[in-house]
């Protein structure tokens, strides 16, 4: 089972909402092939392992290039609006930083 770690990257504060990061170099990859992918609760130099137990990150892989790879998505699933503190102003939740992904397929 193929499995690896890699990085999800938000950008710098006030980052967005959603995030994604391709991962390439799956040969042996088919569309049947079954996908999983988590945080994992390892320090980056933005977040703490303890950040990545307790942020409201949902992690999706999906979108597979048959030997190629697919696509690991983030995205906030925090349901409370915080004020946006750039781009003129709004309301709207977003992640910032590096986040620890890791990820299998079969």
């Amino acid at each position: 089972m193929p499995s690896g770690l890699t990085i999800l990257d938000f950008g710098p504060f006030p980052g967005k909402s959603d995030a994604a990061v391709d991962i390439m170099w799956q040969n042996w990859i088919n569309p049947t092939s079954r996908l999983q992918a988590w945080i994992e609760p390892s320090t980056t130099v933005d977040h703490s392992a303890d950040e990545h137990l307790v942020e409201t990150v949902k992690i999706l892989a999906g979108n597979i290039v048959p030997g190629v790879g697919f696509t690991i998505y983030g995205l906030n699933s925090n349901p409370l609006s915080e004020a946006i503190l750039s781009g003129g102003g709004g309301r709207g939740t977003r992640l910032y930083g590096k986040w620890t992904v890791a990820w299998q397929w079969q």
